[in-house]
């Protein structure tokens, strides 16, 4: 999964920073240009990879191998929004689901779905609006919603259906019909 990330993050990134849990930087080491071991936490690791970034790099894309399935296009397109003036950009996909808030067990609001995206990786970075989001320490579930939480402007690119999460082992099976890089 690893492998097939980096070839689309290849296609328009100037270097590659991996990120691996501990343990396992010597047996990716060939993989990018720099890897690093991560942290105890998502938003930890990202860090770990911002300080293997070069100072002078401008534009930062962060992606997960966990979506192998993201095609060249998607890292193009949230690259492309952060030139023409975003602080970061994010693929988004629209949701088909009714989305409810929910607390101690009971529906307390249903969400306008009009409304809502779920966002996915890549997700690309002014650098300076992704190393001062990060600056504090914060935690988050990505990187954009520190940068958000910081005040800086998220612009959506359309998502792509094709670019599945692999998180548990079935998710292997249902991603078969993933994009064909």
């Amino acid at each position: 999964m690893v492998d097939w990330a980096l070839v689309a993050c290849r296609s328009v990134a100037g270097g590659v920073v991996l990120v691996v849990p501990a343990g396992h930087v010597d047996d990716e080491a060939k993989a990018a240009d720099v890897v690093v071991a991560g942290g105890a936490t998502r938003s930890g690791s990202v860090r770990a990879g911002l300080a293997a970034v070069p100072d002078e790099a401008d534009i930062i894309l962060v992606h997960d191998a966990a979506r192998p399935f993201a095609a060249p296009a998607l890292f193009q397109a949230v690259v492309d929004a952060v030139r023409g003036g975003a602080d970061a950009a994010v693929p988004g996909v629209a949701v088909a689901d009714t989305i409810k808030r929910v607390s101690d067990g009971h529906v307390v609001a249903t969400l306008d779905r009009d409304e809502l995206v779920a966002v996915q990786t890549p997700q690309a970075f002014v650098a300076a609006a992704l190393r001062k989001a990060h600056a504090g320490g914060a935690e988050a579930t990505d990187d954009a919603a520190l940068v958000e939480a910081a005040g800086g402007r998220v612009a959506v690119v359309p998502g792509d259906p094709a670019n599945t999460k692999i998180t548990l082992r079935g998710d292997l099976g249902t991603s078969e019909q993933g994009s064909s890089l």
